[in-house]
């Protein structure tokens, strides 16, 4: 970093965020989700001394998990790490995370009487180890220049997992609700539209550039139904979330034919998972709006010649446009060698380098 630049301005002339506004960046940026977790032995070893809910609630636990990949890989963004559950306990979900198993809510919510007791308390009393462990990753990542992501859930999917109590193949209790009582089903996604909202603004007001909204059960849903059930919710939350300023990316899984629908509802940038080629998906949100994706990442536990390949075709898809930021197009699995996550980082700094442009 130049010696005259301040941390402030170095993070915003970031090629991340400069990605974000629509901006020829020197190379295409990269980050990756799930980019702290169970492929890196930090992040093992760790966790074998603390249970999840101990990582997220803790601001040192997370803030050092955060920066686990930041450490070992040349990534162009942070993200924060959390789940998108814990927000639900704030409202009066019993959650846990069972080894083997994964998230459970022990009192799930099936009635419209469970859903008028549910709270929405201010997520700054929730969700209070997210909200300091972003203030000490924003510490460590503003000499660097590199911007801190914030994240939630978005209203459909929190809604399946209150309603289901964990995963689902069929969702059949969340669609059954949703098409059984509508009512009732508005009144928990307005009360889920209030907790990530003041969730999402939160994380902002606590020093998170970006935001991401995840949706990863939206493909549950056909396209008539999201555009009736979920997409008003997720538009509210999006506008609320762009008014603190920042950008947002909004991902979504399954949602392949109806893509057009998944952007309208507004956001900076569209994630799309990898089912759907690149360039079609681009040409079908719009050419002027940004996109991220979309390698598998199964093809990260490919030998390097076939994982170079799957790059070079996500690469070739974006055609060196501006407005592309490359992730994966779901999350990093945990099997995943690390060394396949380095070349992979490196691979595309290197495949992407704008004339005039230095390492």
């Amino acid at each position: 970093m130049p010696a005259s630049a301040t941390p402030a301005s170095a993070t915003e002339n970031s090629r991340f965020l400069k990605t974000l506004r629509g901006e020829p960046a020197d190379r295409t940026p990269i980050w990756l989700m799930r980019q702290a977790g169970r492929y890196m032995p930090e992040y093992r070893a760790l966790r074998e001394h603390h249970t999840m809910l101990e990582s997220i609630h803790s601001p040192e636990l997370s803030a050092e998990i955060t920066m686990q990949p930041m450490e070992a890989f040349d990534l162009d963004a942070a993200i924060i790490f959390s789940d998108i559950l814990p927000p639900l306990a704030g409202m009066g979900l019993d959650l846990d995370f069972i080894k083997g198993v994964g998230p459970r809510l022990g009192n799930p919510v099936r009635s419209r009487r469970d859903i008028d007791a549910l709270r929405t308390p201010p997520m700054a009393e929730v969700m209070g180890g997210t909200l300091g462990a972003i203030r000490l990753v924003r510490e460590a990542l503003d000499t660097r220049g590199i911007p801190l992501i914030g994240f939630s859930g978005a209203p459909f999917t929190l809604a399946s997992y209150a309603i289901e109590g964990g995963g689902s193949k069929s969702y059949v209790n969340a669609k059954g609700l949703m098409y059984s009582d509508p009512d009732a089903w508005h009144v928990l996604m307005s009360k889920l539209v209030i907790v990530v909202s003041d969730y999402l603004a939160s994380q902002v007001a606590a020093g998170a550039q970006v935001l991401q909204l995840f949706d990863s059960w939206a493909g549950a849903l056909g396209r008539l139904d999201y555009e009736r059930y979920a997409q008003p919710y997720t538009r509210r939350v999006l506008a609320s979330a762009l008014a603190t300023g920042v950008p947002v990316i909004h991902f979504s899984t399954g949602t392949g034919a109806y893509l057009e629908s998944i952007a309208a509802a507004g956001p900076t940038a569209v994630g799309v998972d990898f089912h759907t080629p690149l360039d079609e998906a681009w040409a079908r949100i719009g050419m002027d709006r940004v996109i991220m994706g979309n390698l598998d990442p199964v093809l990260l536990h490919a030998p390097w010649e076939v994982l170079h390949r799957g790059a070079d075709d996500v690469l070739a898809r974006a055609g060196g446009r501006a407005g592309h930021i490359f992730n994966v197009g779901h999350g990093i699995i945990p099997e995943t060698p690390v060394d396949n996550v380095r070349r992979l980082v490196d691979h595309v700094h290197a495949a992407t380098a704008r004339p005039g442009s230095t390492a």
